[in-house]
């Protein structure tokens, strides 16, 4: 961590707060459900006490100390920065216009997205001029989807989709056309769309399946002091599951078994497809049967490839060969040595599903 400013006078909370020191900040991991690579931290307020956050930002707006409690927090959030990643910290969109919480954003805001909290919005326009001064600076803009269904002019940088619609997400077809929804208008306004609170295995599957940019919660990495890592569980998961994906996006993933036949064995009445290898081990012909006529014939092996060639790349190859070979099954190497068949029906439905 590098400490980047020291506020010259932090927000006085009294009598709310016997010391600003009362107002600790932990971190939560953002993780990319891509890259499976942690690209930020997502700021929270603790204080004293059972009581949760939200209590305390409750009395504090009760007692008219909303503003510098805000303030508060942001001083603390900002006070020190990961040497990489993004820092995400809260901040109720009412409050912006404050000048105690103007100040405590006086500071740089590289690598700083301030998320906008789900509340209320007296003025639009003066939201969206104090967002594109704060962009301007540096600092990226997030807010959860019901507030940029309010207010769509807003610049978000991150929509985030929000707990209560992330949880039980597998399986709920409306939460997911709804959370598809969000994915999409992020997608189209070319910002990240951000899971808040996950929580369980079915619900990070759940957001997988729809292509959901990034996540935060309970099951990706508790709240902690410092800038910790994501669970490590998560992270092997995803990292499994882009393996598997680049299987399916290769002829790795669509391989069907063969028989050999190498010339001077004495079993050549294997039953067909048998692929013929010459004297050095090469697919030089195939043996196959007329579906038609159930006869047998035999083709030349004139497409030959790896089990890392794209699906696209082997479709147009093997599309490419003259009409008599163009659907015949295309023999698939791997260091040298064969591995199996591809069909060339099979590698026209996953280019299609892809």
């Amino acid at each position: 961590m590098t400490d980047l400013f020291e506020p010259t006078r932090r927000a006085d909370c009294r009598p709310l707060l016997a010391d600003p020191d009362d107002l600790a900040v932990v971190h939560s991991p953002v993780l990319d459900l891509v890259s499976g690579e942690v690209t930020g931290w997502s700021a929270a307020a603790r204080f004293p006490g059972t009581a949760t956050p939200d209590v305390w930002f409750a009395a504090a707006h009760d007692a008219g100390l909303a503003a510098p409690v805000q303030a508060l927090l942001l001083q603390n959030a900002l006070a020190t920065r990961p040497d990489g990643g993004r820092v995400h910290v809260p901040v109720d969109p009412w409050l912006l216009g404050a000048p105690v919480v103007h100040a405590a954003l006086d500071v740089p805001l590289d690598g700083v997205v301030l998320e906008l909290t789900d509340s209320k919005v007296d003025d639009d326009a003066a939201l969206l001029r104090r967002c594109a001064v704060l962009r301007e600076r540096g600092a990226a803009v997030g807010a959860p989807a019901p507030l940029v269904a309010r207010v769509p002019q807003l610049p978000v940088d991150v929509v985030v989709l929000p707990a209560d619609l992330v949880a039980g997400l597998a399986g709920d077809p409306r939460r997911t056309a709804v959370a598809a929804g969000v994915l999409a208008y992020a997608e189209r306004a070319g910002a990240t769309a951000l899971a808040d609170g996950v929580e369980t295995d079915a619900e990070l599957t759940g957001l997988l399946d729809l292509g959901v940019h990034a996540a935060r919660g309970w099951l990706v990495g508790h709240p902690a002091d410092g800038y910790g890592p994501a669970a490590a569980r998560v992270v092997r998961a995803l990292h499994a599951r882009a393996r598997t994906a680049d299987l399916d996006r290769t002829l790795a993933g669509l391989l069907r078994p063969v028989r050999t036949w190498s010339p001077g064995r004495d079993d050549r009445q294997l039953t067909p497809p048998v692929l013929v290898l010459d004297d050095a081990g090469h697919p030089s012909a195939l043996s196959l049967v007329d579906s038609r006529t159930g006869a047998w014939f035999e083709a030349p092996a004139t497409l030959v490839l790896t089990a890392d060639t794209p699906v696209d790349e082997a479709l147009r190859r093997a599309l490419g060969r003259r009409p008599a070979l163009r659907f015949d099954p295309v023999p698939v190497l791997d260091g040298g040595r064969v591995v199996g068949l591809v069909r060339v029906e099979d590698m026209a439905a996953a280019a299609v599903v892809g």
